[in-house]
């Protein structure tokens, strides 16, 4: 998640860069912060379910050779990534309890995993 989180810092410095001509150099603020806001969300959906859908893993994952998959084990569709995403917003915001649920599941899935029926698999190096 670490080396995802600073991608994703990236993405949103260029995404924010990228409007600077358009607000002229200013900060974005009063009205238009809730469209900027979803305009970071979309940044970060795409980047997220551009990596699930394109070889399961994003950049960070492939550090540690994990793999996001649906529960019968096939690659998501963009509507798994939709649900997966979605449903990892309510996992993060009670200070990411949703995600640290998977050290106490039976399964070891987190809040997200359950709801958008996905898993997270280690998959060793091939030799």
């Amino acid at each position: 998640m670490i080396y995802d989180s600073m991608l994703i810092l990236a993405i949103w410095m260029l995404g924010t860069a990228a409007l600077l001509p358009i607000t002229g150099g200013e900060a974005i603020e009063g009205a238009w912060m809730p469209l900027y806001q979803l305009y970071l969300l979309a940044l970060t959906f795409m980047f997220f379910a551009g990596f699930w859908l394109r070889g399961g893993q994003t950049l960070g994952m492939k550090a540690w050779r994990l793999h996001v998959e649906r529960n019968d084990g096939q690659p998501l569709a963009l509507k798994d990534a939709v649900r997966r995403f979605v449903a990892a917003i309510p996992a993060i915001l009670p200070f990411g309890l949703g995600l640290f649920w998977c050290l106490i599941d039976r399964d070891r899935l987190a809040w997200h995993d359950r709801l958008s029926q996905t898993r997270i698999v280690f998959r060793p190096e091939r030799r």
